[in-house]
């Protein structure tokens, strides 16, 4: 039961840490440009892109292409002199101003991280400054594992992959230190 309080503890912290960051701090708005054109980008979508939803990489190649040479020297030549896009594609479009149902699943997944942390911060022998530690390290191995490498591999802006290690560092180092102060506190009441 402490490690599940701890969790929910965690999970509203770090929520309303990504509430403060996105909205008065704008680390979730670093690195991300204003098109120049966008209603021409827009417009050009549909007709190169067509009705499939989903992650597109301009310029394209083709997986099981990969094995000719001439395909391989061509796109090398176009990826070389061409613009670069990662694009996620709705062609359908979305409201992104109703945020209820994101609002929810952010929640949802920052409770389920949260109780997933709690767990390894619920570990017999760890003190408040040790659990701390671990939640630090903890969002450090997140970010070098997930966010460094769509700068590495995805051409993500620098600047937007180090916010994105600001937000997780401070957000889970707050989190983490709400929820060692639960466990320790939980662990003194089960010692008395």
């Amino acid at each position: 039961m402490r490690i599940l309080v701890a969790g929910l503890i965690g999970g509203i912290v770090i929520f309303m840490w990504g509430v403060l960051a996105h909205m008065a701090l704008g680390l979730g708005d670093v690195g991300i440009q204003l098109p120049a054109h966008e209603d021409l980008v827009l417009n050009s979508l549909h007709e190169g892109l067509g009705n499939q939803p989903g992650l597109y990489i301009l310029p394209s190649l083709d997986p099981k292409r990969m094995g000719d040479e001439a395909v391989m020297k061509a796109y090398s030549a176009k990826a070389a002199s061409s613009p670069y896009a990662w694009v996620v594609y709705l062609p359908q479009g979305d409201d992104m101003m109703q945020m209820g149902p994101q609002i929810g699943r952010q929640w949802a997944s920052d409770t389920l991280a949260a109780l997933a942390l709690a767990c390894i911060l619920g570990l017999a022998g760890l003190g408040f400054r040790r659990r701390i530690g671990v939640a630090a390290t903890a969002a450090v191995f997140a970010w070098l594992s997930t966010v460094l490498p769509y700068w590495n591999w995805y051409r993500f802006p620098l600047d937007f992959t180090l916010a994105a290690l600001v937000e997780q560092l401070v957000g889970w180092l707050l989190a983490g230190a709400a929820m060692a102060w639960w466990l320790g506190r939980s662990e003194r009441k089960l010692a008395s």
